[in-house]
């Protein structure tokens, strides 16, 4: 579908279409807007975001500022107060109203500073004040640090507190200058050249500036907006370290100062970073040497308690040699007799081996034993001789048990053909073949007349 509102005249189209081509038109012909009225109908649900309406005698206009935007905001707004908001145009497609997207709200009394501020941070960023390659780096470990801040201000007083705590050795000298008023930046300017020309005379040189000072509103921090202070920072020789309001504040000098830190405190933080590491590396190989010693001290105590422990007097070694010398006499002595009573027991048991070896004793002791196998021998052969009759009389029974004769005896017969084999089935002969039965007393031939199968 065509972008163009106009072109669509000669035909239907949807209200969900007509709404993205307004949409579309608004978006792209107010991509940013200012717009100035007074806020009315302020709300702010739990998301964070803020809700109102921005009006005046002709009009109002409903607004939307997002919380990633409102957190920036230097004041609390509400109804009643009135801004300048700036931001784009958007339109709510399901409903068909439009709204300002807001991306910055100032009071009104703000406005006209907003845009000079603006204007100042856009041509000196165009002439390159703002680029990296122009800032001087900040020193390590500066020795000697110079704070441009009013004398009565509680940035200074942060300042000093946190660079002795972190840095007591840093030497910090003030150049006093008023921050804030009309004729605050002509003093911060000669503050700066005061430290310059300190530097050119003096052998104990500055090497690091803190331009400093508390929150406030646009108007209390606008004499760092000057643009002569800037091009003064810009030309400095010496490093410098911004260190103006809050977190949330940004001014020129910001910008063109060679590094910038959120507070005064932050500030001082960084120029006595280098030190407050040392102090604490210090402290710490401090802490490892004591405790090296101690354990040095200790091991040496051990070892004199242990050699004063085995210190003994004379006599007291006399008394122990002499105690050793009677338990070895001792030991000797016991040594003695028992080689007496082993030389007396090898005696006896040589004596009682030559006594075994004696003819006579060797050859009683064989007759013994020759007795002694004459006997086994002899019941040896008994009992085989008794155990042999005893088989012999069950091998007679089991013969006579299975002898044919005996099966004969008891009225049977055994039948034989003619070639003397014994006939055990009728199919092993013929009608008419001779045959013969033997009997358990004698034997006939008969002929076979008939068999049955």
């Amino acid at each position: 579908m065509d972008n163009d509102i106009v072109e669509q005249n000669n035909e239907i189209i949807s209200v969900g279409e007509l709404n993205r081509s307004a949409k579309f038109l608004l978006e792209s012909n107010f991509p940013s807007v200012s717009v100035i009225g007074e806020i009315s109908n302020l709300a702010r649900p739990a998301s964070g975001h803020i809700y109102f309406s921005l009006k005046d005698d002709e009009g109002s206009i409903q607004c939307a500022m997002f919380k990633g935007s409102n957190i920036g905001l230097n004041f609390n707004p509400k109804d009643g107060d009135e801004c300048i908001v700036s931001g784009n145009i958007s339109l709510f497609v399901q409903r068909g109203n439009y709204q300002l997207i807001a991306k910055k709200m100032v009071l009104a009394g703000q406005g006209n500073l907003m845009q000079e501020f603006e204007n100042l941070k856009n041509k000196l960023k165009e002439e390159g004040l703002f680029d990296d390659m122009h800032k001087l780096p900040i020193p390590k470990a500066p020795k000697h640090v110079a704070v441009v801040t009013s004398a009565s201000t509680a940035a200074l007083q942060d300042i000093l507190t946190t660079v002795e705590r972190r840095a007591p050795s840093m030497k910090i000298s003030l150049s006093p200058a008023t921050v804030q008023g009309e004729d605050a930046s002509k003093t911060i300017i000669d503050a700066l050249r005061r430290i310059q020309k300190y530097n050119e005379s003096s052998t104990d040189k500055i090497d690091c500036v803190l331009l400093c000072r508390g929150g406030g509103s646009i108007e209390d921090l606008w004499c760092f907006n000057n643009e002569h202070l800037a091009r003064e920072i810009f030309n400095f020789e010496i490093p410098i370290i911004s260190g103006v309001g809050h977190e949330i504040d940004f001014t020129i000098a910001d910008f063109v100062s060679d590094l910038r830190a959120p507070t005064p405190t932050a500030a001082a933080e960084i120029v006595s970073e280098f030190n407050f590491n040392l102090i604490e590396k210090l402290s710490d190989i401090s802490k490892d040497l004591i405790s090296q010693i101690k354990n040095i001290l200790r091991d040496k105590n051990q070892k004199l308690d242990y050699q004063s422990s085995h210190l003994k007097h004379p006599a007291h070694a006399i008394k122990e040699q002499k105690r050793i010398l009677v338990s070895s006499f001792e030991k000797l002595r016991m040594l003695v007799k028992q080689k007496i009573s082993d030389s007396k027991l090898s005696f006896k048991e040589n004596t009682n081996s030559l006594m075994v070896e004696n003819p006579k004793y060797i050859i009683l002791d064989r007759k013994n034993s020759l007795q002694k196998n004459y006997q086994s021998l002899k019941t040896l052969i008994q009992t085989s001789l008794t155990e042999s009759h005893a088989n012999l009389i069950t091998f007679e029974k089991v013969i006579k048990s299975i002898d044919p004769q005996n099966v004969l005896d008891r009225g049977y017969s055994l039948i034989a053909n003619k070639e003397g084999n014994i006939i055990k089935d009728s199919a092993q002969i013929n009608e008419g073949e001779e045959i013969t039965a033997k009997l358990a007393k004698g034997s006939f031939k008969a002929k076979v007349d008939k068999k049955n199968d």
